[in-house]
């Protein structure tokens, strides 16, 4: 793609810059598209995590300047991202909202403290680790009827399955590319037209303001064509993938005893499954699956800490697991094996293989 090779910033005005700024437009346009929302409506940022940090932070504080409440509420199980942002706002108060034990947020808790007073809302739209995807078009509404902004972190559903801003009915949306096989260090946030944040990088007045910093056009216009080609396989993709992910969740229990499987199967990303397993330590696990040559990685991402996000929803006392088709397996927290689209039904009946003799039967004391 010609685009790929233009080393030119796509704000200046000769040619080189020109034919920058017509691939960047249309890029932001295909992406805006895939979503149900309006190229000005796209601020193009790092990351997932630079796009939930500059809701977070941006529209708290937005919020706050238009008088509203500095409360912001968020479920138990939202990314570090958005919790830690949130925490770290001077002066504002952060509620953690709890969820059910499949990972469903409470709306009764959420609309109770929606009536206490809150400026803004932070509901994940699917979860990486159980997978659970929220009833987020509810919840925007319960925000909008207080008066509250309303942000949902789509990471993990954008270009994995469909996402539609208008009806959803939110006001932020946070995305990132390598959620959905594009590059890596590129994402976006969606801000609804009328929408006001405070931007966290200043020094120039790109994208509309909101986000200072040259734009990464290879990273974006690699995004849009990755987000083309999804949406061709999209539906039948996610079929299949629900497939091979209820095989595994009727798989795993009966090749392994004491363990748990996590999440809602009726409403989650398809080929996703978290599980945990009784007794068995995080790195015996990851050691015992080395042994049969699947790469796993211990602890919750960047930790060795147990999971949160399955403490919060299932209220496990064991090391928790994760194995996404197309995705990755989890214990003790965070351990990670990597499976594509190319993932088939051998590869469940291999997993559950590798776990039952590995020893991981047997209780451990």
């Amino acid at each position: 793609m010609g685009s790929l090779e233009e080393f030119a910033d796509p704000s200046r005005l000769y040619g080189a810059a020109r034919r920058a700024r017509i691939a960047l437009d249309a890029a932001r346009d295909q992406i805006a598209r895939h979503i149900g929302g309006r190229a000005e409506e796209i601020v193009f940022t790092s990351g997932g995590t630079e796009s939930c940090n500059l809701a977070i932070s941006g529209g708290a504080l937005a919020a706050a300047a238009a008088r509203r409440p500095k409360r912001i509420l968020v479920s138990a199980i939202e990314h570090t991202a958005v919790l830690e942002a949130a925490r770290r706002l001077d002066g504002f108060e952060t509620v953690e909202l709890p969820c059910s034990s499949t990972g469903i947020v409470d709306l009764s808790a959420l609309r109770a403290e929606c009536v206490a007073g809150a400026g803004l809302v932070s509901i994940q739209l699917a979860n990486q680790e159980i997978g659970t995807l929220q009833p987020i078009a509810e919840a925007a509404a319960i925000a909008r009827e207080a008066g509250a902004l309303f942000h949902t972190d789509a990471c993990m559903a954008v270009g994995n399955v469909p996402v539609d801003v208008r009806g959803l009915g939110v006001d932020l949306l946070s995305a990132s590319a390598h959620k959905a096989y594009g590059p890596r260090g590129v994402g976006a946030l969606w801000v609804r037209r009328g929408v006001r944040v405070r931007p966290s990088l200043v020094g120039d007045d790109r994208e509309r303001g909101r986000r200072a910093g040259m734009e990464n056009l290879p990273a974006i216009v690699g995004w849009a064509a990755a987000l083309g080609a999804r949406a061709a396989e999209l539906d039948v993709e996610a079929e299949r993938l629900s497939l091979l992910a209820e095989r595994l969740r009727a798989t795993l229990p009966a090749a392994v005893s004491d363990l748990v499987v996590h999440g809602d199967p009726a409403s989650s990303l398809p080929g996703l499954v978290s599980f945990s397993v009784l007794y068995v330590e995080g790195e015996t696990l990851l050691l015992g699956l080395d042994e049969k040559g699947i790469a796993v990685h211990s602890g919750a991402s960047l930790s060795l800490q147990r999971s949160r996000v399955v403490g919060n929803s299932a209220a496990a006392t064991a090391p928790a697991g994760r194995f996404v088709s197309g995705g990755g397996i989890f214990v003790n927290g965070d351990a990670t094996l990597t499976m594509d689209s190319s993932s088939v039904d051998g590869n469940s009946a291999l997993l559950a293989n590798s776990l039952a003799s590995s020893g991981l039967s047997t209780r451990n004391s």
